[in-house]
């Protein structure tokens, strides 16, 4: 029998597709769903989600497919599908509110309002029936419809009171500005990190165990700015650890999610494409603070991961790889002992496994049982040097051997069912990634690279910009919409600006101080701080202001960093001025968890060391120009921000950077003007000159 769809199948969105053969009556967000909870008074049951969450998945085979809650549900309630990431605005609003409520989050997402929007209760995942102390989807819906019929003034009022006291807690939280901070929040968010670190393992606290790039990119800079070597201890070590984990995908690169575990080895298998951008920020900067050859191959290999499964045909980046495929979390993923032996030569086959921890068993036990599943995750079991030395192999000898085995294995795997791709483009996730293939290229020296990015934001300008600099959020096939939020426009504008320091096209530059003061004219609160929607967008409940990095920087934090180092590129003291005032509004919380906010830190790390900029002047294409670049990429100098002043026609640079119309080269030959501190140099040709005038 052939299932009827609902009116989710109108939808752009991968996660509401899904749902379009639900029995579930379906709406998605807008009046109309509003329209019929006040003519059928019905309460709304709201449900927010992604398409790759694993359970998401679960709740929807457990109760949207059941046709005996399904009709319960189209019976008491008017039910509205949200895909978060095409509209973080609501799930951040409404997340807000279940956290008020129950004191934690998480996805799925699980809401009642009132038919004008106000929520009364709110969760995550339910089963479909209770047990073991748990509310079940039937006894929820039949306690809400009871509450609604019998008891709806409690509700309503009920709705009042939360809305209000979470109000409260937002107005309390903006009106929190003080003085700037400075190095004492440095200071204490290095200490957290330093307590919480798991010198074991790696990375920060237990299981589950996240990536969380961002710690590691604001210990970077305060390893540049201290010179204190346990930051970089800390870095180079939980990369490290990631690397070798089944955190990473050791057959078909990239990172997934998290790690269950404190080991990082039985990850949650979907694989994001923010995470894989911020990896490889973190991956480049330690390797240029570090010098290790590792993080450079690994930011390589994650950047060959999204090149192969998340790019789209005109060079854009997909959103997301799913955790399950065929109903089965990690199954696309996992490997017994007999398949490699099958696709493999006996002795290779020997030789995979001992290097990567197979088992004739199976590694990977069942998380509720702890059986053995029989199958394997594959990870880096022991030290290269150590097999190597066993197999009486040379290193270089023995990793052509395995890598030869892992492309084998990688085209046999290809052959299976594919976790679902979430191939929505969105403009901040895009952004992030122009920002890693931008500073990727530019410290390998990679045009490949440079490439890519410059084809990726040449498209996202062209499909997802509007006329005066706005921007949409979401782009699906040839569908674009949803008006930008100010994540699209921090993001894009940090990846414009990471890109015009790699190829050092004026408009880059002019595209990224267009976008950004867009993002300031519809964005910011006068009190300081930027609201996550612009000032023309639909009108919610609240309008929020989110400060604290969870996943990923938050639209804040990356404004703050954009805003500072626009600021040093130009010159333009009112894009300073507008830092300040969100530097001063981030203060209050910086008092509570410092640590929450590190890449708001990373900015204020680089604006209390001694800062830089640099304008590079002579003849973009000539060697001399290119050997001055060169060195100073190829190093970690996080506080250089770095200008290309060509011979010839200087107009376009000028415009933007008006201090760079007299930094000329010397004699024909391309020179470095530096400025340190306040303070600038006589120029030099000399590359070593240049790094020793910036203390490199």
């Amino acid at each position: 029998m052939s299932r009827q769809a609902n009116r989710l199948i109108h939808e752009p969105s991968p996660y509401l597709q899904q749902h379009a053969y639900n029995p579930v009556d379906w709406y998605p967000w807008g009046e109309e769903a509003f329209a019929a909870a006040r003519a059928e008074d019905k309460p709304v049951f709201l449900s927010i989600g992604y398409a790759t969450c694993h359970w998401c998945h679960v709740m929807e085979r457990e109760s949207f497919e059941d046709e005996d809650i399904a009709a319960l549900m189209r019976a008491i309630v008017i039910a509205v599908k949200v895909d978060r990431e095409e509209r973080p605005d609501l799930d951040a609003l409404y997340m807000s509110f279940c956290q008020a409520m129950t004191g934690r989050g998480g996805w799925p997402l699980t809401v009642f309002l009132t038919p004008d929007g106000q929520p009364f209760f709110a969760g995550t995942y339910f089963p479909k029936e209770s047990g073991y102390g748990r509310t079940g989807m039937r006894e929820l819906l039949q306690r809400v419809h009871m509450a609604w019929k019998g008891n709806r003034q409690a509700v309503i009022g009920n709705a009042g009171q939360i809305l209000t006291a979470v109000r409260e807690r937002f107005d309390g939280a903006g009106a929190a500005a003080g003085e700037t901070p400075g190095e004492a929040a440095l200071a204490a968010a290095r200490n957290e990190l330093a307590a919480t670190f798991d010198a074991q393992n790696g990375g920060f606290g237990g299981a589950p165990k996240f990536p969380a790039p961002h710690n590691l990119l604001f210990l970077l800079r305060e390893y540049r700015r201290t010179g204190d070597g346990e930051c970089l201890r800390m870095v180079c070590e939980t990369l490290r650890a990631m690397r070798r984990g089944g955190v990473f995908d050791q057959i078909g690169l990239g990172f997934h999610r998290y790690s269950t575990d404190a080991h990082w080895f039985v990850p949650h298998f979907e694989k994001m494409l923010y995470d894989q951008a911020l990896c490889v920020m973190a991956c480049v900067e330690a390797w240029q603070a570090s010098g290790e050859e590792a993080f450079k191959r690994t930011a390589l290999e994650v950047l060959e991961y999204v090149r192969r499964d998340l790019t789209s045909p005109e060079g854009l980046f997909y959103s997301a790889e799913d955790a399950d495929s065929e109903g089965v979390e990690g199954k696309f993923y996992v490997w017994t002992a007999a398949e490699i032996r099958s696709l493999l030569p006996e002795a290779d086959a020997a030789l995979f496994c001992e290097a990567y921890g197979i088992e004739e068993e199976g590694n990977f036990h069942d998380e509720a049982t702890g059986q053995a599943t029989g199958t394997n995750i594959a990870y880096v079991a022991q030290p290269a040097a150590e097999i190597a030395a066993r197999h009486g192999l040379g290193l270089e000898a023995l990793a052509e051997r395995l890598e030869q085995c892992r492309l084998k294995l990688l085209a046999a795997r290809e052959k299976r069912v594919r976790p679902l791709c979430d191939d929505k483009i969105l403009t901040d996730g895009n952004g992030l990634m122009l920002a890693a293939l931008a500073k990727a290229a530019r410290a390998f020296d990679d045009e490949d690279l440079a490439a890519r990015a410059r084809t990726a934001a040449d498209a996202l300008l062209e499909k997802l910009g509007l006329e005066g600099g706005r921007l949409l959020h979401r782009l699906r096939g040839d569908v674009a919409g949803v008006a930008g939020m100010l994540d699209d426009y921090a993001c894009l504008a940090w990846g414009l600006m990471e890109l015009y320091q790699t190829v050092f096209d004026p408009a880059l530059l002019r595209r990224a101080v267009d976008i950004t003061r867009v993002m300031v004219a519809h964005f910011a609160d006068a009190d300081g701080g930027f609201f996550l929607s612009p000032d023309d967008g639909e009108t919610l409940l609240l309008r929020q202001k989110t400060f604290y990095d969870a996943a990923v920087p938050s639209g804040n934090s990356v404004a703050f960093f954009v805003l500072t180092t626009l600021f040093r590129l130009t010159g333009d003291k009112a894009l300073m001025e507008h830092a300040d005032r969100l530097a001063r509004r981030f203060a209050g919380s910086l008092d509570e968890r410092p640590s929450a906010y590190t890449f708001f830190l990373c900015g204020l790390s680089q604006l209390l060391a001694p800062g830089a900029e640099v304008t590079i002047a002579g003849d973009p294409d000539a060697p001399d120009t290119h050997a001055l670049a060169r060195a100073l990429c190829s190093r970690y100098l996080p506080e250089v921000a770095l200008v290309l002043r060509p011979d010839g026609d200087a107009e376009a640079i000028a415009a933007l950077a008006p201090y760079a119309r007299y930094q000329q080269s010397v004699d024909g030959r391309a020179a470095a003007h530096v400025c340190r501190a306040g303070s600038c140099q006589p120029p030099t040709t000399d590359p070593q000159g240049m790094l020793k005038l910036l203390g490199a």
